[in-house]
């Protein structure tokens, strides 16, 4: 096994296309994004299910790679989280192809 560093996001669905073209440009060789169905925090409760707008829906973005693109991404993720809703986290994990993350 080997180590890399897991990246993952949640953001409004607004900001993810610009959240992945930064992941790229890290270079970052792929992710996935997946709706989040809903959630707490901030002392509010949000769903996607009885929100009345479409701009409040939030996904979730996940990327696996190496420590040097995932901190290139961090940089330009701080500021992106300036002006969004998001959480942040990376941690440590194991992967059996390298090559691919």
């Amino acid at each position: 096994m080997h180590s890399r560093l897991r990246l993952e996001l949640i953001i409004e669905r607004m900001a993810a296309p610009r959240a992945c073209k930064l992941l790229e440009a890290a270079g970052l060789t792929g992710y996935t994004v997946l709706p989040a169905l809903s959630g707490f925090g901030g002392q509010t409760r949000w769903s996607r299910d009885t929100d009345m707008s479409a701009s409040s829906d939030m996904v979730v973005l996940i990327s696996i790679g190496a420590e040097a693109q995932v901190r290139a991404a961090l940089n330009e993720l701080e500021s992106l989280l300036g002006s969004h809703i998001g959480v942040l986290s990376v941690g440590e994990v194991q992967v059996l192809r390298p090559g691919r993350f």
